[in-house]
């Protein structure tokens, strides 16, 4: 909240979300169960993934906005979204990291030829 500059009667009206639970949830009053769609509120009111606060309070790594996320262990299909993503990001690092190793192999040529040089000159001038 203090990072998007909201008071919590603007989380409340983003949210849709009751002012008790928000006061409960902002300073820990009471730990009980939330629903999907309070957390989901919550999250998206906070300008965060859907997933966010649900994957917190699970003790999961929260997901990133546009990062697909699983509602659940048994949601298959959400987690092969999630695997297909990462696989994605993978694939584009691992694509990265070969325009940067043809990169240094583009450098590594140009100073062994500057080095092919000077040992040319050196040797030139020792004649």
């Amino acid at each position: 909240m203090a990072d998007l500059g909201l008071s919590q009667r603007e989380l409340i009206a983003r949210s849709q979300v009751s002012k008790a639970t928000v006061r409960e949830i902002q300073h820990n009053r009471a730990q009980r169960r939330r629903s999907e769609r309070t957390l989901e509120a919550l999250s998206l009111a906070l300008e965060l993934h859907a997933g966010h606060l649900a994957a917190v309070l699970a003790g999961r790594r929260p997901p990133e906005p546009g990062e697909p996320a699983p509602r659940g262990d048994d949601d298959i299909p959400g987690r092969l979204a999630v695997i297909e993503h990462q696989l994605r990001e993978i694939t584009d690092r691992l694509r990265e990291m070969n325009g940067v190793t043809e990169r240094l192999d583009e450098i590594q040529k140009s100073v062994s030829t500057v080095v092919d040089h000077v040992s040319v000159v050196r040797e030139q001038r020792r004649r």
